[in-house]
């Protein structure tokens, strides 16, 4: 353990959670502080790829996690009449790895904060200034409240206050796109699977996340823009009508404008990922846009690996040195294979419907291949 024994770690998210979940069992003194004021996961559903499935088994999560969502085994790209131009079976890419689960990110939060359950958590709560004293990190929290620390984890998101107050602001870099996210009350025919329908310059993703329920997440490439909540799911229905019959029924079933949630892509390209006592992890080090649907799985990875190194490691400089030699090349790898998607759906239909019938499945399992091997 060395010399870091008690570690905060600032958000509740993905990353936070896990990393919570495993420094308390290898018995470091770890507190959690969350600024939302209730347990509410940002977001509609996700996948849970089988490279953080990995993670989640390691950590005694994976059977809850499995149980509220859904196993899903089969990955497609459609036109965006749904005529499939090829089809993955995600078996065949990741073998003993393990198995994909779709979920909503309010059933995966739920798992998250049970298994956590015993590491101190404030919610309502972030931090207003740190110092590092060299030996330790000083804490100022939001509420007035101060603390000491050996190790401070920055697992706050795209929009990082730790990122901020420890290395200098960092503004998210926009991708040139926008996505709309909700869950309907809908299954998908056949199989539970993910479902990308490509039109030009947009796509409509489908993921199966159990429960009777379909994660939906519609992506146009266009400058930055606000989509007022007002008549949004109308606007959203009206820009995809020419999408084929699930995508048709999929926004028929969703009832409110409050459903669908909107944002810009936006990635984060921090260097370094550490100073000194304090690290980032997760969207706060590396946010990358979702072409790969990685996000989760990658912040799972990191939480772990941050914290098998603390544990064997005997001091911290060395624990974060190592942490992120075994991060940034497979962080790397999959920001640029999210860069390559996205260039890729920008291309005429014809060229890029031609090149998914022919290669597509090849494409597919060389881009996620690398990430079968241990993080």
């Amino acid at each position: 353990m060395g010399d870091v024994e008690r570690v905060l770690i600032v958000g509740g998210g993905i990353a936070g959670l896990t990393l919570a979940v495993a420094l308390h069992q290898r018995g470091f003194a770890a507190e959690l502080v969350e600024r939302d004021s209730a347990w509410q996961a940002e977001g509609a559903g996700l996948s849970v790829q089988p490279n953080g499935l990995r993670v989640l088994r390691r950590l005694g999560l994976d059977g809850a996690v499995t149980e509220a969502g859904c196993v899903v085994e089969r990955w497609l790209f459609a036109d965006e009449a749904g005529v499939t131009l090829c089809e993955i079976d995600l078996r065949d890419v990741w073998g003993a790895v393990g198995r994909c689960v779709g979920i909503a990110r309010a059933r995966l939060q739920e798992v998250s904060v049970a298994g956590a359950r015993p590491v101190p958590c404030r919610l309502g709560t972030s931090i207003a200034a740190v110092e590092d004293q060299g030996s330790q990190v000083a804490v100022r929290f939001t509420d007035g409240s101060t603390g000491d620390y050996d190790l401070v984890v920055g697992a706050d998101g795209i929009r990082s206050r730790v990122r901020d107050l420890a290395f200098g602001q960092v503004e998210p870099a926009f991708a040139g796109q926008i996505s709309w996210r909700t869950l309907a009350p809908i299954c998908l025919p056949g199989a539970p699977s993910i479902q990308f329908w490509l039109g030009d310059d947009c796509f409509f993703g489908l993921c199966s996340v159990g429960n009777d329920q379909t994660y939906g997440f519609a992506n146009v490439s266009q400058g930055r823009r606000r989509d007022p909540l007002a008549g949004r799911l109308e606007r959203l229905r009206e820009r995809f009508a020419g999408f084929g019959e699930t995508v048709q029924a999929f926004l028929a079933a969703v009832e409110t404008d409050e459903q669908v949630h909107c944002s810009s892509i936006e990635w984060v390209e921090q260097d370094p990922w550490y100073k000194g006592r304090v690290v980032l992890i997760g969207d706060a080090a590396h946010a990358s846009s979702p072409m790969m649907g990685q996000g989760g799985s990658l912040a799972m990875e990191d939480a772990w690996v941050l914290a098998e190194l603390l544990r064997s490691e005997p001091a911290v400089d060395r624990a974060l040195a190592a942490y992120v030699r075994r991060r940034a090349a497979r962080v790397a790898w999959v920001q640029q294979q999210s860069r390559a998607v996205a260039q890729s759906f920008r291309a005429s239909p014809q060229e890029r419907n031609g090149v998914l019938r022919a290669n597509g499945t090849v494409l597919f399992k060389d881009r996620y291949a690398p990430l079968a091997a241990e993080p």
